[in-house]
């Protein structure tokens, strides 16, 4: 099985070339992540993939280096710029056993880097399919990023947290062992596989 920044790499190559097909025509449309539109989704994920690169090279700051970022004219290149910043923090040898400061969980907390690295990985399968969903294209992750992704997805708590204002995910869907690996995903973390 292929190590955790090389499936993380995978995710972000699948999900950046589904962001490159959104044009700033589409920004308005609805997607599966409550009430943001395109537009708000896009800053949210610009946003964290600058947050999570400045922490993995060692920045302790407040939160604010995960605000949104807003998308201009060119989401897509944003988008780009803002993958290739996480992915090149990612790549530096011992990441995964640095400490990641994460201001947004607990008022702030330190956690190992293999386990912020999950959290982006997941967060980027789950949010890759939100911009498909909205744009009604199709996006596919290999088997094994799946593989992956299921205990990940298994181990997110799914408690009264997933209820308040801001959560990351909503509450889990009914699902079933016998599922399909990314249904199963998508439903541990509050997504309708069906939603369109």
């Amino acid at each position: 099985m292929s190590d955790l920044i090389t499936l993380h790499r995978r995710v972000m190559e699948t999900t950046t070339g589904v962001v490159a097909a959104v044009r700033p025509g589409q920004l308005a449309l609805p997607t599966p992540c409550g009430e943001w539109n395109l537009s708000q989704l896009l800053a949210h994920m610009t946003g964290q993939n600058h947050g999570f690169a400045a922490v993995a090279r060692g920045e302790r700051s407040d939160a604010s280096v995960f605000a949104d970022r807003p998308v201009d004219e060119d989401p897509a290149a944003g988008f780009a710029a803002s993958a290739a910043d996480v992915l090149t923090a990612f790549a530096e040898p011992g990441v995964l056993e640095r400490g990641f400061w994460l201001p947004e969980i607990r008022d702030g907390i330190t956690l190992p880097g293999r386990i912020a690295v999950g959290f982006h990985f997941i967060d980027y399968v789950v949010h890759g399919w939100d911009v498909a969903a909205s744009l009604g294209v199709p996006i596919t992750f290999d088997a094994e990023v799946l593989a992956a992704g299921v205990p990940i997805a298994e181990a997110v708590p799914d408690d009264t947290s997933r209820k308040a204002a801001g959560a990351a995910f909503a509450p889990g869907l009914d699902s079933t062992p016998d599922a399909a690996p990314f249904d199963r995903i998508l439903r541990l973390l509050g997504r309708d596989p069906g939603w369109s």
